[in-house]
This record gives structure tokens, C-alpha cells and sequence, in this order.
């Protein structure tokens, strides 16, 4: 079963994350290479990418002959997708352990709590009771 894990953040979570000393910059830098690499070790990655600050994104839609069209520099909202990996696992719960795994990515001392990571599993097929 393939399970998508994502990191999502607010403006001002990005903001502190670019603040970030060096040093836990590259503890959690650090952290996310060897995560990742367990994870192509075990073969149970299948994708995984870091995104650009919400700054860099806009959002598209057509216009009326089918033209993009771009609303801002900064689209409203009130959280970003930050990250995400794309993983091959045997049961939900197994999704569920990687999630709690990468949620222990260290920040500088004094953050409390742990990072969320979303877990949502990639449809194979259309479920049944949509279609009926």
C-alpha cells in the first residue's frame, strides 16, 4: 500500500525555520538524509522532495482561453506543503510508525513538541462507494 507523508507548515513556522542557528540547521538536515536513506534501504521508498518557501509558489488556474493565470506572490492560505515522501509499506500502521519516526526531526533546543506529519494513502482505484 503507498502512503504519502507530508510535512506542512504556516507562513511563520517557515520564517522561524529560516532563523534556525546553523547548527540545527544541519542536525535536521543531517536527520532527513539518514531518514531518507533508511528508508531507500529498506525499499520502501518510492519519492520524496523538499519544497521551495511558500514565497516562491502561486497559484494557477485557466483563463478564459485557457491562458494561465497566477494569483500573487504569496497565495492566501493559512499552511503550506513543505515536504513530502511517498512510501510503499505493508499496512497503514506501518505508515503510521515511519510517520512517528520522522516526526522526531530535531529543531533547535527549546521547541516543544514534535514536528506533524500527515498521513494519507495514495487511492489505487476509485473506491466503490463513490461510484455506486
Amino acid at each position: 500500500m503507498k502512503y504519502m507523508l507530508l510535512m506542512s507548515a504556516t507562513k511563520d513556522i517557515f520564517e522561524w525555520y529560516s532563523k534556525w542557528p546553523k547548527d540545527d540547521l544541519q542536525k535536521n538536515i543531517a536527520f532527513m538524509r539518514a531518514f531518507n536513506q533508511e528508508l531507500k534501504d529498506a525499499g520502501i521508498l518510492v519519492g520524496t522532495a523538499g519544497l521551495a518557501f511558500p514565497d516562491r509558489a502561486k497559484i494557477v488556474h485557466a483563463g478564459k482561453n485557457g491562458e494561465p493565470i497566477t494569483d500573487g506572490v504569496f497565495p492566501e492560505s493559512k499552511e503550506f506543503l513543505d515536504g513530502y515522501w511517498i512510501i510503499d509499506v505493508e499496512s497503514e500502521a506501518e505508515a503510521y510508525k515511519t510517520a512517528a519516526r520522522l516526526s522526531l526531526a530535531p529543531a533547535p533546543a527549546g521547541t516543544p513538541g514534535t514536528m506533524p506529519v500527515e498521513v494519507r494513502e495514495i487511492m489505487s482505484r476509485i473506491p466503490d462507494e463513490m461510484l455506486s
